[in-house]
């Protein structure tokens, strides 16, 4: 057996050697993406537990959760993870993959050995009180998020997974296609689809921030397959074309307004009138797309501090505002008069427990959803792509990269 094989060399089915290549995050080296990740050799996490499995991963998606981890802020996740009883000193982040099952725990029955899957990133205790119970994972003391919160994320030859992880991967779909949707897929549905009666109805108004990007590109797909009229906000007119093709009716480009940024002072009453004629501007806008006068039933929010009051305002009367992020910002001002005498409601939501992961699976496995895979990069190109994100300088819809695949566009092993 050999200790360590190349990036692309695939050990015979089931062989586990002692050590693999993966991008690290240190503590010392907190910082710019293209600093904080580094390529080692660490031992493989063969030590399963019997609900784990062992992946030989093809692919890695990118998100935004290990710009945070190699900057080290908003937590690091490496100290947070101090008292787990499998602590090490660095983090393997990737929250998105697709890979072949190559070892599986004692009690795993959902997957065998030589399985193609892609990997959803919830993990939770299955002695969590509320798992046990038939509750939704997702709201047990134990949820983490994998590849962020936990260590041995996609990011190198070998992740360790929970077995409810692991899904089917779609037959069609490129390694690198099929590592690149499921965080950001599965974050949307349960978005749209889990908080009744707040669920995508036909002929439903679906405003969509950030239309071209991760999350947004897959909002537009399923609330189209939903029978919903999505609507996509997005930074410039070069978007649109993207967007309309994913099913959005049409789109908005938010730099034609200034109001964006927190809700001033109700008793500034100049301020106040100012930034109120920008949100109906915007409204303006919305109804234009529309062809008429109609608010968004649902309003898909994440860019959070900069956009709530607006995304509040429009909203229509007895309509949600649904949030799972919070990138211009985390302190959300909002005008509660909209939320009580309009009876709207403000909803969080965070990624997705097993049924809506694999709700969404279904939707790419039938050809529904599309995962948007923009571009492919290279394993080497990991910390480059994160700087990209970083910069925001990315493209639009979805990256991945490249880890044991050993070039893009294969559907199958490699020979």
């Amino acid at each position: 057996m050999r200790d360590l094989y190349p990036l692309g060399q695939m050990p015979p089915l089931g062989e586990v050697p002692a050590r693999m290549l993966a991008h690290l995050i240190r503590p010392e080296r907190f910082g710019e993406p293209t600093k904080a990740f580094q390529v080692e050799q660490v031992e493989v996490p063969a030590d399963l537990q019997p609900d784990e499995v062992l992946v030989w991963v093809m692919a890695a998606g990118v998100n935004y959760n290990n710009v945070w981890a190699s900057l080290g802020v908003p937590v690091d996740v490496i100290k947070g993870r101090q008292k787990d009883p499998d602590y090490r000193p660095f983090h393997i982040g990737g929250s998105d993959a697709s890979g072949i099952v190559w070892k599986v725990g004692s009690d795993v029955q959902n997957v065998k050995v030589g399985d193609h899957v892609v990997i959803h990133c919830g993990t939770w205790s299955r002695d969590d009180p509320i798992v046990r119970a038939g509750g939704d994972p997702m709201f047990g003391a134990s949820f983490r998020i994998w590849g962020y919160e936990t260590n041995w994320g996609s990011f190198a030859q070998f992740t360790r997974v929970q077995a409810h992880q692991c899904l089917p991967k779609p037959k069609h779909l490129t390694w690198e296609a099929a590592a690149a949707y499921m965080l950001v897929g599965a974050t949307a549905y349960r978005m749209l689809m889990a908080w009744p009666p707040h669920t995508v109805q036909p002929g439903d108004v679906v405003l969509v921030w950030g239309g071209a990007g991760g999350l947004g590109c897959q909002a537009i797909q399923i609330a189209r397959e939903m029978g919903g009229t999505p609507v996509a906000v997005v930074s410039s007119e070069d978007k649109f074309e993207f967007c309309q093709r994913l099913g959005a009716k049409g789109c908005i480009n938010r730099k034609k307004f200034s109001h964006w940024g927190m809700l001033p002072h109700w008793k500034d009453t100049a301020k106040y009138a100012e930034w109120v004629k920008g949100a109906r501007a915007f409204g303006a806008a919305l109804w234009e797309v529309l062809g008429e006068r109609r608010n968004p039933r649902l309003v898909f929010e994440h860019p959070g501090e900069d956009t709530v009051p607006t995304s509040i305002f429009v909203c229509d009367t007895g309509g949600m505002v649904v949030i799972c992020a919070g990138t211009s910002g985390y302190n959300a001002v909002v005008d509660l008069r909209y939320l009580w005498m309009r009876q709207k409601r403000f909803q969080g939501s965070h990624f997705a427990n097993d049924d809506q992961a694999r709700a969404l699976n279904d939707l790419v496995a039938a050809g529904k959803v599309d995962p948007c895979l923009s571009e492919t990069f290279t394993f080497e190109q990991i910390p480059h792509v994160h700087q990209l994100m970083h910069d925001n300088r990315h493209p639009h819809g979805n990256m991945a990269c490249l880890v044991n695949a050993p070039r893009p566009g294969l559907r199958d092993v490699p020979q």
